[in-house]
């Protein structure tokens, strides 16, 4: 038989295992609810809470044939100059009229390149367009909405370069930012600054 006292030592040595198996355990449970927290949280208050960086975007209008590296963000704030070289860029070619085209947009394409892990050329398809382009289209087409965002510079229809129609629109899905359209017979996606939807 065992003297008491070796028992009670050895009951004494378990019990703090057990507080420190708990004690990590908890810590780890907390963490993982961090975890869980912040991967449910908009893409936007994640990107906030990011170290703040440069934007850069690189596209090609498939129009004008025109192409376009701009430097839209410094980290700190909006650059106003790029801003109005990407304006004339997404501009109404048809009409040629701009319109000053919602920052939020460019960076929902910027966070959409981060996903996608790319920084190929963004081909732009459509951007700005005027009411007197919206209704001719609408005139002659189907897909084309009335009170299009396209009309009030919050919307684009792009693909990317080298990454495929249908992995582009999961990503922009996934970043829960505004409207999210698919149309893989015209081999474009649209995205918007407006509600939550998509089509």
């Amino acid at each position: 038989m065992r003297p008491k006292c070796i028992l009670f030592d050895r009951l004494s040595v378990d019990l703090d295992i057990m507080d420190k198996f708990d004690a990590n355990r908890r810590r780890l449970l907390a963490l993982g609810g961090v975890a869980l927290g912040a991967a449910l949280l908009p893409s936007q208050a994640l990107a906030t809470l990011s170290t703040p960086r440069p934007r850069i975007l690189t596209l090609n209008n498939l129009h004008t044939g025109e192409s376009l590296k701009a430097e839209f963000f410094d980290g700190k704030g909006y650059i106003q100059d790029e801003l109005a070289r990407l304006n004339h860029f997404f501009r109404d070619y048809r009409a040629n009229k701009i319109k000053s085209i919602d920052p939020k947009l460019f960076d929902q394409l910027y966070r959409l390149q981060s996903l996608l892990g790319t920084n190929k050329p963004v081909q732009l398809v459509s951007g700005y367009r005027s009411l007197v382009t919206n209704n001719g289209l609408r005139a002659h087409g189907k897909g084309v909405a009335k009170k299009s965002y396209h009309t009030k510079g919050q919307a684009m229809d792009f693909h990317i370069e080298g990454i495929s129609l249908s992995n582009v629109r999961k990503a922009a899905l996934s970043m829960r930012a505004g409207g999210v359209g698919y149309y893989p017979r015209s081999n474009f996606v649209h995205i918007d600054t407006g509600p939550l939807r998509h089509w």
